[in-house]
């Protein structure tokens, strides 16, 4: 997924089940990487209140970066991928900054059907630099190179849970904060309420940090200083007249 530029409890949960296994308040100093993933049955396609995994639904946010117009494409295909034995649906982010493409990625996802959650199982990278492609540079898959899955969207919303994204060593290793859930931010594409918030940060940039927003029924409305300006029509969003 896109790096730093870029309570609604859960509707699902099973008793003595969890996907922070190591959270017993909310404010835990470390970030969980164990998420009990042999307990779950694995679905390619669904919805999380904040992440959807449905065929054909996209998002489109866009914001100025360093003096550039960038353009972030979130389309969830009509393809799926096997990893480690799990069927993951692929999600496509495809960055382009004054018109000139400039990243495509393919991510794998699944949703755990016991709680809910999704799960990130890896990603193929493409990097273009004058529409050639240069390198594959934070490209991972689970399973090779002690690569493990990381959890992209929890089931259960916990205030000051921490929690490991991407698990794959000295290549991807994304973690996240959870700050709020009760957000209200404007975008291009309208006003919603109830936007969970989350800090991202990384071991491998020990400086960087970077925020996004996801909003109910829809997901990610802001990345950094990109914001939403087109989401697939039928998807429900809470809006602020709501």
């Amino acid at each position: 997924m896109k790096k730093f530029a870029r309570l609604l409890a859960v509707l699902l949960v099973v008793p003595g089940f969890s996907p922070f296994p190591n959270l017993s308040y909310a404010h835990n100093p470390d970030f969980t990487d164990s998420f009990m993933l042999n307990k779950c049955e694995f679905v390619s396609r669904g919805r999380n209140p904040f992440f959807v995994l449905e065929p054909g639904f996209k998002l489109v946010l866009q914001g100025q970066e360093d003096g550039e117009l960038v353009r972030l494409e979130i389309t969830v295909l009509n393809e799926t991928k096997t990893i480690k034995g799990v069927r993951t649906r692929v999600v496509e982010e495809m960055e382009t900054r004054d018109n000139q493409l400039v990243e495509v990625s393919r991510n794998y996802f699944a949703i755990c059907k016991q709680n809910n959650s999704v799960v990130y199982f890896g990603e193929d990278v493409d990097i273009y630099e004058g529409g050639v492609v240069v390198s594959h540079d934070g490209a991972w898959r689970a399973g090779r190179d002690d690569a493990r899955a990381g959890l992209i969207m929890p089931g259960v919303l916990l205030l000051g849970a921490r929690y490991f994204q991407e698990i794959a060593p000295d290549v991807a290793m994304d973690r996240a904060e959870i700050l709020s859930i009760s957000e209200v931010v404007e975008t291009p594409a309208g006003t919603f309420k109830h936007v969970l918030k989350t800090e991202e940060t990384t071991p491998l940039e020990p400086d960087a940090k970077g925020f996004k927003f996801y909003a109910p029924g829809i997901g990610l409305i802001q990345d950094g200083t990109l914001k939403l300006v087109w989401f697939s029509p039928g998807f429900r969003a809470y809006h602020e007249d709501d």
